[in-house]
């Protein structure tokens, strides 16, 4: 069972819940009287890097949302390795919201990058919220419709861009939803390995060792997994879209 940390424990969200929830497609089209609703039915827990939120093949009873700090969503190998599927950052609903609706179990495990807090919701309010508001249920299907036309665009990407396309497009993408501005350039605040770059853009770990040192070489990216820096973001999204 995943566990939050022995030092704190469940509480209510405080007033800067509302906020996130403007970054989360499933609840920022909601009324505001839907939204009040929604509010006294979450509630907010820390986890500390070595808990879980949950595991891989439990019930999909809850949706969850980060409120601060970073999580990773991967998934287990027939042969037991880990596979990173995504980054998610504050205001990011995860994993994931299809399960949610359809009954299935999570497809991946959820795990802190460092000190996090997270909003859940049983997903039994949202539905009976949903019941009350056809509006409401509309929009949803509109997001479901544009998550699988995401899910599409993925696929393609992995089938047709080379390797340093993608991995560039991640960089970027990662540099603008949590990147720190500082002298020199934009400071990634999460740990990423190679391993981890290689299973988000669908390559082997030495095709991602290769194209990041011809990076570091171009001037693009410098640094390590802790503390990876992106130098030159325009030339990476030049790259990307090459």
């Amino acid at each position: 069972m995943s566990k939050p940390l022995n030092t704190s424990s469940s509480k209510r969200p405080g007033l800067s819940t509302d906020n996130v929830l403007d970054r989360v497609p499933l609840f920022s089209i909601l009324s505001r009287q839907n939204r009040e609703r929604i509010l006294r039915n979450l509630s907010e827990t820390r986890y500390g890097k070595k808990d879980l939120i949950f595991r891989e093949g439990e019930p999909s009873e809850y949706f969850h949302i980060v409120k601060e700090g970073m999580v990773k969503c991967v998934k287990s190998t027939p042969d037991g390795k880990e596979c990173t599927l995504k980054m998610l950052m504050p205001g990011d609903l995860f994993c994931c919201d299809a399960a949610a609706f359809d009954g299935a179990r999570h497809p991946g495990t959820a795990q802190p990058m460092g000190n996090v807090s997270i909003l859940r919701m049983h997903k039994s309010a949202y539905f009976d919220m949903l019941k009350r508001n056809p509006d409401a249920a509309i929009e949803v299907i509109k997001h479901l419709a544009n998550r699988l036309h995401e899910a599409q665009e993925q696929n393609k990407i992995l089938a047709l861009d080379r390797a340093d396309q993608r991995l560039a497009a991640l960089l970027v993408d990662l540099g603008a939803r949590s990147g720190i501005q500082e002298r020199g350039g934009l400071r990634l605040p999460m740990r990423l390995t190679r391993q981890d770059m290689a299973n988000m853009v669908g390559a082997t770990m030495e095709t991602v060792i290769r194209i990041m040192s011809r990076f570091k070489r171009d001037h693009l990216v410098s640094g390590t997994a802790n503390r990876l820096m992106i130098l030159d973001v325009d030339r990476l999204k030049t790259l990307a879209s090459r």
